[in-house]
C-alpha cells in the first residue's frame, strides 16, 4: 500500500509540467484527483493549465527572439562593415525563423531590379546569384507596396506577374512558401529580407514581425553604410579639392611671381632674353623666342630639348594659327613628332611678331602654367611694340638728318654738323648716296638687310618715298654690286641699287642725290628694276628727260620705231645693225668687220633701213637722235650681236 502524495506536491508536479511542458493532460487528471478536484471543475482546470503553458512557450520564444534583436542592434553598433553585418542579421535571421532559405536583396535604383545580395541555405548558383527585374514576382510587389507579403505556394502565386527565370531559381532552390518584407529608409526601399520553406508553411504574425524587425536592422545597417560611404566620398572630395586648391595656390604664388619678374624685364629694359631665362626657370623647359619671320631672338633652358625649327612643321603651325585666333597657349599636337609641347603667338591686333615656344617637360602643363605662358606672350607684345616705337622715333629721327644732308637749302644745313657728330658721324667723311629701288612690302626688309653691312658710318633712311643709303666708299658703283648681291641672296628680289659719282664733300651730296633721283625715273621707264646701276651711264638721257621720263617712249618712237616695227614684225634684227653703224662712225664697212658680215650685207641692210626711216636719216641732227634712241633700246635691254636681220 503507497502512501498517497501530499498536496504540496501534487501542485508543485503540476506547475513542473506547466513550466517544463513534459507531462501531458492525463498526468494533470492524476494530479487533480489527489487534490479532490470535482470533476465539474476538473475539465476547466485542465484548460487552464494548458494555456498556462502555451502562454509560457510564447513567452519563451519571445525572450529568445528578443534576445537575437538585442545580439543584432549590439551588433550593429559594434561594426561598420557593410558585409559582415548583412551576414550576420540573414544568419541570425535564419536561425529565429527556422526557414530552409532566408536571403536579402538589394535594390538597385538605376535599373529598379533587386539583386539577391546574401544568402543562408541556398544550394544553387542559380539562386544565389538571381536578380529580380522590375515589376515581376513577389519582390517587386513587396518593392512596390512597402509592405510584408507571403505566399504559402509560391507556384500558385498570383499577386504579380511572374518571370521564368524567376521561376526556374525557386524550383531548383526547391522553395514553396516564401515570406518577404521589406528594408525602408524614409519611405524609400533599400530591398526585401526572404524566409523561405520548403515544404508548405503558414508564416504567423509573430513570425512577420519578428522578420520585419530583423528587416529594420538590415535597413539601419544598409543606411548607415550608405551614409557612411557619402561621408567617406565627401571627404574624398573634401581632401582632393584641398589639394588641388593647395596645388592651384602654389601655380598662383609661382605664376605671381613670374609675372612680376615679366615685368620687371619690361620696365628694366632687359628685353626678349629675359623673358626666355624667366619662363625656362619657372616652368623647367627649353624655351625659344621667335620673330615674325621664326628666327630666333631668345632662347634659354635645355637647348637640347627645343628645336626652333620645329616651328614651321605642321603641327607647330596648326597650334600657332590656334593661338594667334583665340590669343591663347596652344599645345602642338603630340602626334606631329614635334619637340614643341606648346607655344603662345606674339600678336598686336591683327599684326602677327613671333611666337613663344616651350619644349616638353617633365611636368604637365597647367591651367595657371598656360595662363604665365600667354602673359609672357603678351609682355614679348609689348616690348616689341616698345621696340617699333623707338625703331620708328629713331626712323623718323634718321630721316630727317637724311632727308637735311641731301637737301641743299641752306636753312636745312645750318645746323648738320652738330647734329651729325651727336649721333657719332663725322660728315666730312660722306661722300656715297646709294639709292634703292625695291617693293615697298620689302623695304623693312632692306633696312633691316643694309643695318647690318659692315659700313662706318652708315646713315639708312626713307626720305620722300625712297630708300637712301649715305655712307663713306671709295668707289660708289661697287658699292652698289656688293649690296646689290647680298641683298639679292638675302631676299631672293629683284634690287635696284643707283650710285651717282663720289662727292667731293657733303655739299656735293644734294647734287649726286639729285642725280642718282633722275636716273631712278630713267630706268624706270625703261623698265630696269635690278642691278647696280651708275649714273654716268645715264646721264645725258637723264638730264635729257628730267622734267618728262615718260617721254623717252615717244622720243624712240619717233626716231626708230619704224624699225623696231619691222623687226618686230618679219623676225629680223636691223636695230643691231643700226647699232653698230652709229658707233662706228656711220662706216658700212667698220660695221661689216664689227658684226662680221660681208660688205654687200651690211650696204643691203642699210638701204632697207633707209627705206624705213628716209632718205635723209644720216644727216648730222637726224642720226644723233637715231644714235640716242638706239642708246636708250640697247639701255632697254637689247643684246649686241644678235644675228637675226
Amino acid at each position: 500500500m503507497h502512501d498517497s502524495p501530499s498536496s504540496s506536491a501534487v501542485i508543485a508536479a503540476l506547475l513542473t509540467d506547466i513550466v517544463d511542458g513534459e507531462a501531458g493532460t492525463a498526468d494533470h487528471g492524476t494530479g487533480l484527483d489527489h487534490l479532490d478536484v470535482p470533476a465539474a471543475e476538473r475539465a476547466e482546470v485542465i484548460r487552464a493549465v494548458d494555456r498556462l503553458r502555451a502562454e509560457l512557450t510564447r513567452l519563451r520564444r519571445r525572450e529568445h527572439e528578443l534576445s537575437a534583436l538585442f545580439s543584432s542592434a549590439r551588433e550593429l553598433a559594434e561594426s561598420r562593415d557593410l558585409d559582415t553585418l548583412l551576414v550576420r542579421l540573414v544568419s541570425r535571421a535564419h536561425q529565429i525563423m527556422g526557414t530552409d532559405v532566408t536571403y536579402l536583396s538589394e535594390f538597385d535604383p538605376s535599373s529598379d531590379e533587386l539583386n539577391v545580395r546574401k544568402t543562408i541555405g541556398a544550394v544553387t548558383p542559380q539562386f544565389q546569384s538571381l536578380r529580380v527585374p522590375p515589376g515581376m514576382g513577389l519582390a517587386s510587389g513587396i518593392a512596390a507596396s512597402r509592405t510584408a507579403q507571403w505566399t504559402q505556394r509560391y507556384a500558385e502565386y498570383s499577386g504579380d506577374p511572374h518571370d521564368s527565370g524567376i521561376d526556374d531559381a525557386v524550383t531548383a532552390e526547391g522553395i514553396v512558401s516564401i515570406l518577404g518584407v521589406p528594408l525602408l529608409a524614409d519611405d524609400e526601399v533599400l530591398g526585401v529580407l526572404f524566409a523561405a520553406t520548403r515544404h508548405e508553411h503558414v508564416f504567423t504574425a509573430e513570425e512577420i514581425a519578428l522578420l520585419s524587425a530583423l528587416a529594420d536592422h538590415a535597413s539601419v545597417v544598409m543606411q548607415t553604410a550608405g551614409i557612411l560611404k557619402q561621408l567617406r566620398e565627401s571627404e574624398d572630395e573634401a581632401r582632393t579639392a584641398f589639394a588641388r586648391l593647395t596645388e592651384h595656390v602654389e601655380e598662383r604664388d609661382r605664376s605671381n611671381v613670374v609675372h612680376q619678374q615679366l615685368i620687371q624685364a619690361v620696365l628694366s629694359g632687359q628685353g626678349f632674353p629675359a623673358v626666355a631665362e624667366t619662363l625656362a626657370a619657372s616652368l623647367g623647359r627649353g624655351v625659344a623666342i621667335v620673330d615674325a619671320g621664326d628666327r630666333v631672338i631668345a632662347s634659354a633652358g635645355d637647348a637640347t630639348r627645343l628645336r626652333a625649327d620645329d616651328v614651321t612643321g605642321p603641327g607647330a603651325r596648326a597650334a600657332l594659327v590656334a593661338s594667334r585666333r583665340s590669343g591663347h597657349c596652344c599645345e602642338v599636337e603630340s602626334s606631329s613628332g614635334s619637340s614643341i609641347e606648346a607655344l603662345a603667338a606674339i600678336t598686336v591686333g591683327a599684326d602677327h611678331y613671333g611666337a613663344v615656344l616651350l619644349s616638353h617637360g617633365e611636368l604637365e602643363l597647367g591651367a595657371v602654367d598656360r595662363r604665365t605662358i600667354e602673359r609672357a606672350a603678351q609682355v614679348c607684345s609689348l616690348m616689341t611694340l616698345q621696340q617699333n616705337a623707338a625703331d620708328d622715333a629713331e626712323g623718323r629721327t634718321r630721316a630727317e638728318l637724311v632727308a637735311d644732308l641731301l637737301d641743299p637749302a641752306p636753312a636745312r644745313r645750318r645746323d648738320l654738323d652738330r647734329r651729325l657728330r651727336h649721333r657719332g658721324v663725322d660728315p666730312s667723311r660722306l661722300n656715297t648716296v646709294l639709292v634703292f629701288g625695291i617693293e615697298s612690302e620689302r623695304r623693312t626688309l632692306l633696312a633691316r638687310h643694309l643695318a647690318g653691312i659692315d659700313a662706318d658710318p652708315l646713315l639708312v633712311a626713307e626720305v620722300d618715298g625712297t630708300v637712301v643709303a649715305v655712307m663713306v666708299s671709295e668707289n660708289p658703283v661697287t658699292a652698289a654690286q656688293t649690296v646689290h648681291r647680298s641683298m639679292s641672296a638675302a631676299t631672293g628680289a629683284p634690287v635696284l641699287v643707283i650710285a651717282p659719282p663720289v662727292a667731293a664733300s657733303p655739299d656735293g651730296l644734294p647734287r649726286a642725290f639729285d642725280a642718282a633721283l633722275r636716273t631712278a625715273a630713267l630706268v624706270d621707264v625703261l623698265g630696269i628694276v635690278d642691278g647696280a646701276v651708275d649714273t654716268r651711264d645715264y646721264e645725258l638721257f637723264s638730264v635729257l628727260f628730267a622734267h618728262d621720263p615718260d617721254g623717252v617712249d615717244r622720243f624712240v618712237h619717233a626716231a626708230i620705231g619704224a624699225v623696231l616695227d619691222y623687226d618686230a614684225a618679219h623676225n629680223t634684227d636691223l636695230v643691231t645693225t643700226l647699232r653698230a653703224f652709229v658707233r662706228n662712225e656711220g662706216s658700212p664697212t667698220k660695221t661689216a668687220r664689227v658684226l662680221n658680215y660681208h660688205p654687200n650685207t651690211i650696204l643691203q641692210r642699210l638701204e632697207r633701213i633707209r627705206k624705213l626711216l628716209g632718205d635723209n636719216w644720216r644727216d648730222d641732227e637726224r642720226l644723233f637722235r637715231i644714235s640716242a634712241a638706239v642708246r636708250l633700246e640697247e639701255l632697254r635691254g637689247h643684246r649686241l650681236g644678235d644675228s637675226r636681220g
